[in-house]
């Protein structure tokens, strides 16, 4: 838990030397899966889970739970899609594919949106959900050293890759609210 600590103290507020760090890592998806993205992940599920049905008692338990739950699993599918999306678009900004180094990119600039997820636990603080956003700054930092992006290309490839998430997010929203 204390590397967990260090990490997310790391990326947040020393990004420019936290990525060459986490790019000369050796990648492991089981570990930055299970001791990263699986414990940050429930934080805005947890807390959104607590807001919706126990404090602000909009949301019966079990379709509060059933939610977030959902929520949960869909976290995880998201990054990973995202990842697969950063690693696609490497070639159209002149990188070549890097699976591995995409993950991580993803992972760690999701860091600022999974914390913000705080924010769910009471009602009316939830639109500072939008603090997470810093996660697009961490990405454009972290293109250069983890997928070799050019410096004058990787604003535009972490403009397109967070408009893609973005997407992603917004088709999978529709999916789940016509399905549940």
């Amino acid at each position: 838990m204390e590397q967990l600590v260090e990490r997310v103290k790391a990326i947040l507020l020393t990004p420019q030397t936290e990525w060459p760090v986490i790019a000369r890592e050796p990648d492991d998806t089981a570990t930055l899966f299970s001791r990263y993205v699986a414990i940050l992940a429930l934080i805005p599920a947890l807390a959104g889970f607590i807001g919706m049905s126990l404090i602000g008692r909009y949301v019966p338990l079990f379709s509060g739970l059933v939610s977030a739950i959902v929520s949960y699993v869909m976290t995880l599918v998201v990054t990973f899609v995202v990842a697969l999306i950063v690693d696609a678009l490497a070639p159209t900004f002149g990188t070549q594919k890097n699976f591995r180094n995409a993950l991580k990119l993803t992972v760690y600039s999701f860091t600022p949106f999974w914390l913000a997820g705080i924010f769910l636990l009471v009602p009316g603080l939830s639109f500072l959900r939008v603090l997470g956003l810093y996660g697009v700054y961490l990405a454009w930092l972290g293109l250069p050293p983890l997928m070799l992006a050019p410096r004058d290309k990787a604003l535009p490839y972490a403009v397109t890759s967070v408009v893609c998430a973005v997407i992603l997010v917004i088709v999978i929203g529709f999916v789940l609210t016509a399905t549940f």
